[in-house]
């Protein structure tokens, strides 16, 4: 195995400040293209899908639980006996809700798997993010996942909703974070550093950051 050269620290140093200069552009140009995102037009989701979860039938909109945005990611489902590794350990990877609720973002699992088969799987991996089945697969199809993955990002006003983004393949792959997530999200963190579109709701930057079983205090 060839592995990088050995130097001193100086030289460690002047080679660490160069790339330090290309991760900030990289910083700088993916603040760009989530400012851009929060930009995009949206489409109306007429159509009225029908999701199982364990307190019964919901909705889309039911899906948002209160809140005023929906992340949504379909989980490949090919069979219990089939479990998908790579949406597995993307899961494995959502951090905790709260610090996205306190966005006004919900998030959920879909897949067209049943829920029989879905929720002992959900206890073995010990999630809780809320998890529902669409066995007809309509919602999956309609919204780029397939028999795959995709993630699908809503705006809720109303009754009415939204779609503004979707993402697949390689596009999950940098997600996991709270923040990943925001970025996605129809109002992005909505902290005051960001370039939105005026009106959009914003706060100072860390003010809102709370220890997660601190947030209804």
């Amino acid at each position: 195995m060839t592995r990088p050269p050995i130097v001193s620290e100086q030289e460690w140093r002047s080679a660490r400040d160069a790339l330090l200069v290309k991760e900030k552009q990289l910083t700088r140009a993916q603040d760009a293209l989530a400012a851009e995102r929060r930009r995009l037009p949206m489409v109306r989701v007429d159509r009225s899908y029908r999701f199982d979860g364990p307190d019964g039938a919901r909705s889309l909109p039911d899906l948002f639980d209160g809140r005023g945005q929906l992340i949504v990611y379909s989980f490949m489902w090919h069979g219990a006996r089939d479990f998908c590794p790579g949406c597995s350990m993307f899961t494995d990877n959502i951090g905790h809700l709260a610090h996205l609720h306190a966005r006004d973002v919900s998030m959920a699992l879909v897949s067209t798997g049943p829920l029989a088969e879905i929720m002992p799987y959900r206890r073995r991996m010990g999630w809780t993010i809320p998890w529902y089945s669409a066995p007809d697969g309509d919602f999956s199809r309609d919204m780029g996942a397939g028999d795959g993955f995709a993630l699908n990002v809503f705006l809720r006003d109303g009754e009415d909703v939204y779609r503004t983004y979707v993402t697949g393949g390689r596009g999950v792959e940098r997600l996991g974070s709270s923040w990943t997530f925001l970025d996605l999200a129809p109002y992005g963190r909505q902290e005051t550093w960001e370039d939105s579109p005026g009106g959009w709701p914003q706060s100072r930057p860390y003010r809102w950051w709370r220890l997660h079983d601190e947030y209804d205090s």
